[in-house]
């Protein structure tokens, strides 16, 4: 483990190639970006399928929302082992191909009048299985395709995107669902995962051979990502902070489409209005959060992000109907911009210590942790809404998110300004 020091990270230098001529890294974040705006189609057209089409419950409505993280509690830890055994790129490829097939099947069932509830969960079961080996690859691909200077720069890139896919894919996903009904309008996630596809072809920068040491069982390399990781003062911190975060975080999100719905009588087609009206915070996270990392500190904007700036963000759950909905959008696009500053400068952290050998299972560690208690947040949402009321049930996962950030204030951050220099460490290979 890298020692604590309160040093600088290293300031951005005046000769140093920009990213936007960095051919690889562009083909990526273009991929990502369309493939993240067809994502944010489904997050509105799914549970809109199941609660419009399939007249779903609210406790199933939380159980498709479960289903479609519960592969991070069951396989992320082989799957960091499998990512840091194999070629990175090649996985993600074959994880979209598999996800073109897996949300394509949606659309052909409604067409045939056959779509049921079940083929949704065993849809999202299955597609987040293949999100699971996507997502270790994808955080741990990055730095070796780019100089470990650049992280903050290319996550806060990557995340901005994710949120500006975030405000246009809810409206796009509200309008395809007017006009051809939500089955129809998940066709353009399925679309997307093949342009992301092709645009991680024309990547011509290649990965160093990773290295096998036949002397290790993979209960031996399960064991060492998860020792590196609960052994860090920071990053166990971070995990539990992460982890507690996305629990109430799903729960907002199980709850969130049936709230406005049957709570604020809101349209179906205007749902994603309102979600994209939110998702500017998660743009203007990502915008800031550089800058911010550089002024306040890079390591210190970890805990300030998640105990100031999302404070306010308890105001979404005091939306009434009418106009009174743009107050859940305000809330939560609080919660989106202090989400997005905190993702960007803590996976910028946890990439910046850890050594290239463990980053497949360092993430898959972490992912199983923090992506593990999204199921179990979108199971309680369900349950609490239905035993205590929606509105009520939202306080609480505002307040519980919220209250996450405590866990990164009592840490080592707290008495750090800026990620420690010494624990920086330099990508696999470097092309472009």
């Amino acid at each position: 483990m890298a020692q604590i020091e309160d040093l600088s990270y290293p300031e951005p230098k005046p000769n140093r190639p920009s990213l936007w001529r960095h051919r690889d890294f562009m083909l990526l974040w273009s991929g990502q970006t369309v493939s993240g705006m067809g994502s944010a189609v489904t997050q509105i057209a799914l549970p809109l399928l199941a609660i419009v089409a399939l007249k779903a419950s609210t406790v199933e409505v939380g159980l498709l929302t479960a289903a479609t993280t519960i592969a991070f509690a069951v396989i992320a830890l082989p799957a960091g082992v499998f990512v840091d055994r194999n070629s990175k790129r090649s996985i993600m490829i074959g994880c979209d191909i598999l996800r073109f097939m897996i949300l394509g099947s949606i659309p052909v069932a409604a067409a045939l009048g056959a779509l049921t509830i079940v083929q949704l969960y065993v849809v999202a079961i299955a597609a987040g299985v293949c999100t699971v080996f996507f997502d270790v690859s994808y955080m741990s691909y990055l730095p070796s395709l780019i100089r470990a200077e650049h992280l903050m720069d290319a996550n806060g890139k990557l995340t901005t995107t994710s949120a500006f896919a975030s405000l246009g894919g809810p409206s796009l996903g509200g309008g395809l669902v007017a006009l051809f009904g939500a089955a129809g309008a998940i066709t353009a996630d399925a679309i997307s995962y093949a342009v992301s596809v092709i645009s991680l072809l024309e990547i011509k920068t290649r990965e160093e051979p990773p290295v096998r040491r036949a002397d290790e069982t993979l209960r031996s390399q399960i064991a060492e990502g998860m020792r590196f990781v609960f052994k860090h003062k920071i990053l166990r911190r971070i995990v539990a902070c992460s982890g507690i975060a996305n629990l109430f975080s799903n729960m907002t999100t199980a709850l969130a489409m049936i709230f406005l719905v049957r709570v604020l009588h809101v349209r179906p087609g205007l749902t994603g209005l309102i979600v994209a009206v939110a998702s500017i915070g998660g743009i203007a996270g990502g915008l800031f959060a550089g800058r911010l990392g550089r002024k306040i500190g890079s390591a210190r904007i970890i805990w300030i992000s998640t105990l100031v700036f999302s404070a306010p963000e308890v105001i979404a759950a005091l939306a009434w109907r009418g106009w009174g909905a743009l107050l859940f959008s305000l809330g939560w696009g609080i919660m989106y911009f202090s989400g997005m500053v905190y993702n960007v400068t803590q996976g910028t952290y946890r990439q910046s210590v850890t050594p290239p050998e463990l980053m497949g299972r360092m993430n898959a560690a972490v992912r199983w942790v923090v992506w593990g208690t999204l199921p179990l947040g979108g199971v309680l949402g369900g349950l609490l809404g239905t035993l205590v009321g929606v509105r009520p049930a939202l306080w609480i996962a505002f307040i519980g998110y919220w209250s996450a950030g405590w866990f990164v204030f009592f840490s080592p951050l707290r008495h750090m300004r800026d990620i420690p220099q010494s624990a920086l460490h330099p990508p696999v290979r470097i092309d472009g």
